[in-house]
């Protein structure tokens, strides 16, 4: 290859196609790279774990987040990686039915994205599964504060409810993802199951009859020593009397 100063080529000139070069080695290269699918190892891993995840190898889609989660994750940081990876790391041990490592996954994912609306999610379901239906409401609750328009969390709260007896409160909810979607069919079931369920442990309605007030109210009835007065005059009485007739 000739050297840069046997083609007759000026000192500026020179300098200058050299930035150039430059330039296009920062700019271009990496461009045609990611063409290419040239990527790091966290991307490599990450896609596996896609790709497996894919297939139902749940196992071995979690071992390779982990190993992406273990690698340098400025690229998937870069490209919402990251959090995907969290989510569908997440999403793998629920299918394993492993929900206790699910939420810790996922409380990972949210100490850097706090208001993810997947994530938040999916611990709510996780809760569920675990039968801590207090935690899978909060977690819900604040799955609708981001969203307030979700209808999966709607439904999954309205089943929370249910399972926590609040009848009435699951109605509501099935009734707001009812308005939202009246096409919704499991929105439209869980609304008339909840109904049921609220119209049964509902007490009876009771019609109270004022108790009636006498028109006249009764005598008051003596005691046998209120007689006793007029018991004593009457034997005065009689005495008098007999002494008064022997005196005739």
């Amino acid at each position: 290859m000739p050297e840069p100063y046997r083609i007759g080529m000026k000192s500026g000139r020179f300098v200058l196609i050299l930035a150039i070069l430059v330039l296009i080695g920062v700019f271009v290269q990496p461009v045609m790279a990611a063409e290419n699918g040239t990527t790091d190892a966290g991307t490599d891993f990450y896609n596996m774990g896609v790709n497996l995840l894919e297939t139902k190898e749940y196992d071995r889609a979690i071992v390779a987040f982990d190993n992406a989660l273990a690698s340098d994750t400025t690229m998937l940081r870069q490209s919402d990686g990251l959090l995907y990876t969290y989510q569908n790391k997440g999403y793998a041990l629920i299918q394993l039915n492993n929900y206790t490592a699910a939420i810790q996954t996922i409380d990972q994912g949210l100490a850097i994205y706090e208001n993810d609306e997947k994530l938040w999610y999916n611990k709510g379901y996780a809760f569920f599964r675990l039968g801590k239906y207090q935690d899978a409401l909060n977690a819900y609750d604040r799955v609708l504060r981001i969203n307030n328009a979700s209808l999966p969390a709607l439904n999954n709260r309205g089943d929370t409810l249910f399972q926590m007896g609040r009848y009435q409160d699951a109605v509501d909810a099935y009734s707001q993802a009812y308005r939202i979607d009246p096409t919704n069919e499991y929105a439209a079931a869980g609304l008339k199951q909840a109904q049921s369920a609220a119209a049964a442990v509902t007490p009876p309605v009771t019609t109270l009859i004022p108790t009636m007030v006498p028109a006249t109210l009764p005598t008051k009835a003596q005691s046998p020593s209120s007689f006793l007065p007029i018991i004593a005059a009457l034997s005065i009485m009689g005495l008098l009397s007999v002494v008064l007739i022997k005196k005739r």
